[in-house]
């Protein structure tokens, strides 16, 4: 099972304000591969936060599937016409059931999502979108581990309107099975 993370953090590293907002993204639209890294996964995992938050951008944006992961999943329902579930569990244990339905690429969002796939050392690739602003508060992509995460340098482009994304993949080239 391949599991990626593409986002966007603000200079100092954050992925969100402290209250979710994300008003500091830019609305220019340019073009910087989302469409293109989605063609290449099979499904979605976010956190009950996440999701939460993409509520509030009104219809819903995703043709992939979601798996939103809440401790409390009776609690939620999916948007009309949403292929979306909802599921506890570990990291591991969230890779194990999603790989026996078939998935082999997850685009894992979300900072605690991120940061708990993370620490599981279930992350393969990072694609990092750096906006030029610094927030000095909010929510951060990266957490504590418990041990170096050693990831090998793929590429670096800078765009027109001042976003540099990085690649970068597990050292080792690491995928999970």
């Amino acid at each position: 099972m391949l599991a990626s993370v593409f986002c966007a953090t603000s200079l100092d590293g954050f992925i969100a304000r402290a209250d979710g907002g994300l008003d500091w993204l830019p609305a220019d639209g340019e073009p910087h591969g989302y469409e293109e890294f989605i063609a290449t996964i099979d499904a979605i995992v976010m956190g009950r936060n996440t999701f939460e938050t993409v509520l509030t951008f009104g219809e819903w944006a995703f043709a992939k599937p979601v798996v939103v992961l809440t401790s409390t999943p009776q609690r939620f329902k999916a948007p009309a016409g949403a292929d979306c579930q909802f599921m506890g569990g570990t990291p591991l244990e969230v890779i194990a059931r999603l790989s026996e339905r078939g998935f082999r690429h997850l685009y894992v969002d979300g900072g605690i999502t991120v940061q708990r796939f993370l620490a599981a050392r279930l992350i393969q690739r990072l694609t990092i979108t750096r906006i030029p602003v610094v927030l000095g508060s909010g929510i951060p992509l990266f957490g504590a581990v418990d041990g170096d995460i050693l990831f090998e340098h793929v590429a670096t482009r800078s765009y027109a309107s001042g976003l540099v994304q990085s690649e970068y993949r597990v050292a080792g080239g690491g995928v999970l099975r």
